[in-house]
């Protein structure tokens, strides 16, 4: 049975060690790579009527499809096809409700790693989607 993984993709060397992972380690697998557009908190949102008018939207949306033209060229070395979907709003809450909506196996993550005051000041996507994921959600720690 195919089973279907999502990997959180956003560039970083954790998130091209995690779709090497997936491809590594499900061949059988449909994978889909997300990548979410933060969406930026602030007094902007009084002033706005949808989150398709934020500020630089076109920019991220730019960046998100240049990410995922990467990811999907990482897939065609291993003769792979890979569907890429882009999502707007809090990174852990968007792929947990992706995974869910669309009926996921897994999700594939990388993790910074970050300890300590860092961790405490940013947070972790990572540690947030595993607390809330109902299915599999593997972590991969290693870097390019």
């Amino acid at each position: 049975m195919s089973r279907k993984t999502m990997v959180a993709y956003d560039g970083s060397p954790q998130a091209k060690a995690a779709l090497r992972y997936a491809l590594e380690e499900y061949p059988e697998a449909e994978i889909t790579a997300v990548h979410v557009i933060r969406l930026p908190e602030g007094y902007w949102t009084l002033f706005v009527e949808s989150e398709e008018d934020f500020p630089g939207r076109e920019r991220a949306e730019a960046q998100a499809r240049d990410l995922l033209d990467e990811a999907d060229e990482m897939t065609a070395g291993a003769d792979r096809s890979l569907e890429t979907v882009i999502v707007k709003g809090e990174p852990a809450q968007e792929l947990v409700d992706y995974a869910i909506d669309n009926d996921f196996d897994q999700i594939v993550m990388g993790s910074h790693g970050r300890q300590g005051a860092s961790r405490l000041l940013f947070g972790s996507v990572a540690e947030k989607v595993v607390r809330r994921a109902p299915m599999t959600v593997v972590v991969v720690h290693e870097t390019e």
